[in-house]
């Protein structure tokens, strides 16, 4: 009995240590830019969540992120008459154990409405209790005041559309108005195509959130949160801010990468080395993968004398060769091939070309 009480009290002591280490996510930067991962949707007990707001600190800490933006809701309080607190508490609470932990932490607030216009997040305020108001465009007009960065989030959620998701008159007017600069692709998991499309359409920042209101559970190696990876040109908030707004930003949804099509190509070609070998009759074409990101490759329209397999997969931080056999005299050519996770446009992947 006494090994068991004192192996229980080392697993006690120990498994905080455990819980200290910093989580990391290699993905790789981009020219010019580093690459950040950041979840700007999350809620704690000041609104409909069920953590205390240092626990998502916590939670970023052992995932691996960057920056987070805890944006709890100004409509939706079941929690007031328990909590009673200003719309900025979550974030003050939060922010002692953000700056212990190196996470970057964005103030933010969710204005929850009915469809139309449904909910947003303004991240980057300086003040959430001036969105407290009755009027829709109030609140929104208050947010763009403070210089806050303003999205619409999960436009599918089917409790607000529950048949076809739809772009409203409500939303023109928002996004005429400087109102409305981006909106959430993913939110929980959930994807979006309509989102993606409106994105490309009317040049929105695409995201990626998780909403999450329970707390996060340990992710088994190699899975995630729901994040957006921010190409930002230094790694602080201002820098965050900036990137929004130039919509530098994609996806990271399981296994999907979802952004415009510049952005999603450097990331393929910054996270692989690409190498040739060449003979008489064959080509191999290494893919050393010297990130966390898989790659989905299905081969597409090419040279039929250029004879190689339908679909390939390099694993994260693995190595995948495919051989290319030579036929009927051709000594090179274009080996084309689509990622078909990493989406440029709903339903397409990221189009690209060997040369051997």
């Amino acid at each position: 009995m006494k090994k068991k009480i004192l192996l229980l009290l080392a697993v006690c002591i120990t498994l905080p240590l455990f819980a200290q280490v910093r989580g990391k996510i290699n993905i790789p930067n981009l020219d010019g830019y580093v690459t950040l991962k950041c979840d700007f949707h999350i809620h704690t007990v000041f609104s409909d969540g069920s953590v205390w707001p240092t626990v998502r600190i916590d939670e970023a800490f052992r995932e691996g992120l960057d920056a987070i933006a805890i944006t709890d809701h100004i409509e939706y309080r079941p929690h007031k008459d328990d909590l009673v607190a200003s719309h900025n508490r979550s974030y003050e609470i939060a922010r002692g154990s953000a700056q212990a932990r190196g996470i970057m932490l964005i103030k933010g607030s969710e204005i929850t409405r009915d469809m139309p216009p449904g909910h947003s997040n303004a991240i980057f305020l300086t003040n959430s209790e001036a969105l407290d108001t009755p009027d829709y465009m109030d609140a929104f007009a208050a947010a763009k005041a403070q210089n806050a960065f303003i999205f619409w989030n999960h436009p599918c959620w089917d409790s607000q559309q529950p048949d076809t998701t739809l772009w409203f008159d409500e939303h023109t007017k928002l996004l005429s108005q400087g109102l409305m600069q981006g909106i959430e692709v993913v939110n929980s998991g959930d994807y979006c195509p309509e989102a993606h499309q409106w994105c490309l359409e009317k040049n929105l920042t695409m995201l990626s959130n998780s909403d999450v209101h329970a707390p996060f559970p340990i992710f088994a190696p190699g899975k995630h949160r729901p994040m957006t990876l921010v190409f930002a040109r230094s790694a602080t908030p201002e820098a965050i801010h900036e990137a929004l707004i130039d919509r530098r930003t994609a996806v990271y949804n399981d296994e999907y990468v979802i952004g415009e099509e510049k952005y999603l190509k450097e990331l393929f070609e910054n996270a692989l080395e690409i190498n040739v070998e060449k003979n008489a009759n064959a080509v191999r074409i290494t893919f050393v993968n010297k990130s966390d990101l898989p790659f989905n490759l299905k081969k597409t329209q090419h040279d039929a004398r250029l004879v190689y397999f339908r679909e390939y997969t390099i694993v994260p931080n693995g190595t995948h060769t495919i051989t290319v056999r030579l036929q009927d005299g051709v000594t090179g050519g274009d080996v084309n091939f689509e990622v078909e996770n990493f989406l440029v446009k709903p339903n397409e992947g990221l189009k690209y070309t060997v040369k051997i």
